[in-house]
């Protein structure tokens, strides 16, 4: 990431607040325990260092946690939260932009407006 970063690409990574309410429900629903809240840590963790680099943004949220979203340019993986199941057993979708207001739109609007209330982490 810092290598693309670096070539002029944006990045934000937006990773769930491991004190949040939210984080701790999901953690709740999935039958796992505290390892919502650790993974989230541990994600921070690694990203962090990120942060002194042009164009990485790394922010907490405090949102619901309805889906994971990993995107490039036109292409998304999103991997759809199921009530009661981790996230490597729910499905996983790969998404193309093919048209305005599609369903990519869709999850790339619903980043956007977690990114707007996500808190800034610094280095």
């Amino acid at each position: 990431m810092k290598e693309r970063a670096e070539a002029g690409c944006s990045i934000r990574i937006a990773v769930g607040d491991a004190d949040s309410a939210n984080v701790r429900q999901r953690g709740r629903e999935e039958k796992f325990g505290h390892g919502i809240e650790s993974r989230c840590r541990l994600a921070l963790m690694h990203y962090q260092p990120l942060c002194a680099t042009s164009g990485i943004e790394l922010r907490t949220h405090d949102t619901t946690l309805y889906n994971s979203i990993y995107r490039a340019d036109d292409q998304m993986l999103v991997n759809a939260h199921m009530w009661g199941v981790n996230a490597y057993g729910a499905p996983v979708w790969h998404l193309r932009r093919t048209r305005d207001g599609g369903l990519f739109d869709t999850y790339a609007e619903s980043f956007d407006a977690v990114w707007r209330t996500a808190q800034p982490v610094e280095r």
